[in-house]
């Protein structure tokens, strides 16, 4: 992102950091679980599998999800939702407020337990005709909520 771009955007929740953290590390313990079980089967010499496996997990669930988050961000106009997310592969998607067909806010166990939700609006058409939007206070996504459904019900009258 650049930079001018970047200070016109709300960054998400700094818990997202967090959460995805935990998320991460638990979506990739079976994977060390496995470098475990090779380890004690002996299939190679020691260390050759838990060692790389053990300093993947660390890189993926510590820098990646801090990185993640720096590189997410959203501005919600009198009209519209733009969220922009990614490094490498950059999207910027902009969801104009009449194209809305309905809105989700959900929370899994980890999100309520930091006080996250993911606001999911959904439009017509079939090109990214679901956006989400994680890493945002309870909240905030319920407030934003009502605000697009107020928009949606000013634009209808």
């Amino acid at each position: 992102m650049t930079d001018n771009i970047a200070t016109e955007l709300t960054p998400l929740d700094p818990a997202f950091v967090t959460t995805t953290r935990i998320a991460t590390a638990i979506g990739l313990l079976p994977f060390v679980i496995g470098a475990g079980v090779l380890e004690v089967a002996q299939a190679a010499p020691p260390g050759s599998f838990i060692v790389p496996m053990l300093l993947f997990y660390a890189f993926v669930a510590f820098t990646v999800p801090a990185r993640k988050y720096r590189h997410w961000g959203y501005d919600m106009g009198t009209d519209r939702l733009r969220i922009v997310r990614g490094y490498m592969f950059y999207r910027d998607t902009i969801v104009p407020f009449g194209r809305i067909q309905h809105i989700d806010v959900d929370q899994g166990p980890i999100d309520r337990r930091y006080g996250l939700a993911t606001l999911t609006v959904h439009t017509a058409g079939n090109h990214n005709s679901k956006v989400a939007l994680p890493g945002l206070a309870n909240a905030d996504a319920l407030a934003m909520r009502e605000a697009i459904r107020a928009a949606i019900r000013q634009e209808s009258l």
